[in-house]
Parts: C-alpha cells; sequence; structure tokens
C-alpha cells in the first residue's frame, strides 16, 4: 500500500483560465523546484479537460496524487468533465487560490519526508 510520502505532485501551471494569481504559481513552482520534491508541472487543466486530454486519465487511474491548483470541487469537476474521474481516495488537492505558497510547499516537502504531516485538503 501507498503510503502519503509516496504521493506523486501535479502542478497546474493555469496558464490558459489564469484563475490563480500568477505571484502564488510562480512561487509554488519556485519553492517546489528548489525542493528536490519530485512534481509533473501542467501548463493548465482546464485546457486539458476541454481536450479531453489522455493524461488525465493516466493521473486518474494511478490516483495516490497531490495537485496543485484553483478549488477542489472545480479541479474534480474538470477531470469528471473529461471523463477521467479521480477516485475517492489518496487524492489531495491544494487550493492555489486561498492558500499561501510557503504553506503549500511546505506540506508536501514536510509529508514526502514525514507521512504522518502529510496535507489534508479540504473540498472548498
Amino acid at each position: 500500500m501507498a503510503t502519503e510520502a509516496d504521493k506523486r505532485i501535479v502542478y497546474c501551471r493555469c496558464a490558459y483560465a489564469q484563475a490563480v494569481p500568477q505571484g502564488v504559481k510562480d512561487e509554488v513552482l519556485r519553492r517546489l523546484g528548489s525542493s528536490g520534491v519530485a512534481f509533473e508541472a501542467v501548463s493548465d487543466l482546464c485546457e486539458m479537460s476541454a481536450a479531453n486530454d489522455p493524461r488525465l486519465t493516466e493521473i486518474a487511474e494511478r490516483g495516490n496524487v497531490r495537485i496543485c491548483a484553483c478549488f477542489p470541487r472545480a479541479v474534480k469537476w474538470l477531470f469528471h468533465s473529461a471523463g477521467a474521474d479521480l477516485p475517492a481516495e489518496g487524492v489531495e488537492v491544494m487550493n492555489m487560490r486561498t492558500e499561501d505558497a510557503a504553506e503549500i510547499v511546505e506540506k508536501l516537502t514536510s509529508a514526502s519526508e514525514n507521512p504522518e504531516n502529510a496535507l489534508k485538503s479540504s473540498d472548498a
């Protein structure tokens, strides 16, 4: 069974929708890049959903993922509308619209080092 430390990270650049403040996106990306924690950056989950990008299916099928994007409900809907429903368990969404960049990255990096510090997302 995968642990919290095994969760992969998907970072949404929000390049098309521009729903996340530029400064927060840049700071999360900068901090993730310098943290040494592995992550996958995607250009825009909204655009991927609209294009039915098969990478959404791959992310959903693998599960066990932390997604840095916007509102958790919106992220879940984007996957659903692309026919790639996220599993009920093993998925966490960090809301870069409302959470502080340093806090997000601290949760991600401390969870990878200490599973008991794993992030719990809200459904806001």
